[in-house]
């Protein structure tokens, strides 16, 4: 018996250095919803088509909350109208929390509810920290990934969706 656990976790998904088990060029898992702060809800699915941003986030986040105004500006107020998603996915937290978090912050991107980290936990280690955002183009591949807030890594991630809206 033991054997066999062993075996079944050789075989379970390793995450990478930065907790990430997706990869850049993989398909993104898109087998799950979205309730947003507003209440409607969506899908990966439903937003094929669209460039897609999912920003790993919490409001007890001082990384993400530093992040989180140059996503606003930088990224969203230029793209919203023009075939681009941003979603804040907000990791075990409840719809009061999460609304009181997107006014606070100031976004007008949606923030959507992960109570149980299971949607975190389709693209990293449930171990590992939010503050990461995960870019997924048109085809619903994933075409960039960050972890933690970096003014460099940001510059490549404007340049990255940039490029995927064109």
């Amino acid at each position: 018996m033991l054997f066999l656990s062993s075996m079944c976790k050789a075989f379970a998904q390793q995450a990478d250095d930065r907790g990430y088990y997706v990869k850049i060029g993989q398909q993104a898992p898109e087998d799950f919803k979205l309730m947003l702060h507003n209440g409607k809800t969506t899908s990966l699915k439903e937003l094929r088509g669209q460039v897609i941003l999912l920003q790993f986030t919490a409001s007890w986040c001082s990384v993400c909350r530093q992040e989180m105004p140059h996503l606003e500006k930088e990224i969203w107020q230029v793209y919203k109208d023009k075939g681009f998603a941003l979603i804040g996915v907000d990791r075990n937290e409840g719809m009061d929390t999460v609304k009181r978090f997107a006014k606070q912050m100031k976004i007008t991107y949606p923030l959507a509810l992960d109570p149980q980290a299971n949607i975190f936990g389709r693209f990293a280690d449930k171990e590992a920290g939010v503050t990461r955002n995960v870019l997924i183009d048109r085809n619903g591949k994933i075409a960039f990934l960050t972890r933690l807030y970096d003014a460099v890594e940001f510059k490549a991630l404007k340049a990255k969706v940039a490029a995927l809206m064109k």
